[in-house]
């Protein structure tokens, strides 16, 4: 028999009031940094409202008691996190940030180094950004009269979600804006379904990673070629993105380059970093000799 669906499932839920939508707000904030500012509600309720229909839990004090209650809790916070979090992007979003970063690679492999580059895509949603770095790292790899040591990309993100879907590397043609003709042809697959697979080259040199940026402190990475955190920052109130770019700074190697978002900080310097003359991005290049700044 067909179990009945209840029938406040079919109903539009109440309007969050304000001293909810505060508790919310400050949850979200505390576990991930994440500020949902008063225009976006709406979005939080709407977000809210999908995941408590899947668990029927018609009450947003209800929801909000179960998601903070013990080992369940955690596991269903997981789970809303993913629709609260994914955002959208694409391959080569910002192709002068892409277009910095192989002029760094270059410069980089023009020295003799036994040591592969080794990049981070901080905040890489489904992976587009990672395989964007991948092809920028295969391009310098390949290029003639230098040396190729290899390359690596760590990506990480807080959604469990978005992190499969980047492993499994299959997107819609949507997706594949930023990419040229000769890159799609080059690095992905059509497949009959209409999507688009990354050849496996690509998906062989990511590692994704699930990570809180509020637990940046303690990621075992470090000594980075390349960090790149685009369209995330923004999430987070000022000072807080000071603080993460601070820590960014830190796990550069020297000479290593940070790439963040045109105007995602306007206020903030490092004497760890050199900001780049070039006002089509937002990049800093780690100093080579750094003394007692550590």
């Amino acid at each position: 028999m067909m179990q009945k669906v209840p029938s406040w499932t079919l109903q539009q839920l109440p309007e969050m009031d304000d001293a909810q939508f505060r508790q919310w707000q400050a949850l979200l904030e505390s576990r991930t940094g994440v500020c949902v500012s008063d225009q976006r509600k709406m979005f939080l309720q709407t977000s809210l409202a999908s995941r408590m229909r899947e668990k029927c839990i018609p009450d947003y004090q209800a929801y909000y008691e179960y998601v903070t209650d013990g080992p369940l809790g955690n596991i269903e916070w997981s789970a809303l996190i993913d629709k609260l979090t994914v955002r959208e992007t694409s391959f080569m979003r910002h192709r002068p940030s892409f277009e910095c970063v192989a002029a760094h690679l270059h410069t980089r492999l023009a020295t003799p180094r036994k040591e592969p580059l080794h990049m981070w895509s901080l905040g890489c949603a489904s992976g587009e950004e990672a395989y964007s770095l991948c092809m920028v790292g295969e391009t310098c790899n390949a290029a003639p009269g230098g040396n190729a040591p290899g390359y690596s990309v760590w990506a990480t993100d807080i959604s469990l979600q978005a992190l499969e879907q980047a492993r499994i590397g299959r997107y819609a043609g949507t997706r594949l804006g930023g990419l040229t003709e000769q890159e799609r042809s080059r690095w992905l697959t059509a497949l009959p379904d209409g999507r688009f697979e990354v050849a496996p080259r690509l998906r062989d040199r990511v590692c994704f990673t699930r990570l809180n940026v509020l637990e940046l402190a303690h990621a075992p990475i470090r000594d980075l070629d390349v960090i790149f955190c685009q369209n995330l920052l923004i999430y987070f109130r000022r000072w807080r993105r000071r603080d993460l770019l601070n820590l960014l700074a830190r796990r550069l190697a020297p000479g290593g380059m940070l790439v963040i978002g045109l105007g995602e900080v306007v206020d903030w310097n490092n004497p760890l970093l050199e900001r780049l003359p070039d006002e089509r991005v937002q990049a800093y290049v780690r100093r080579e000799s750094i003394g007692s700044l550590e």
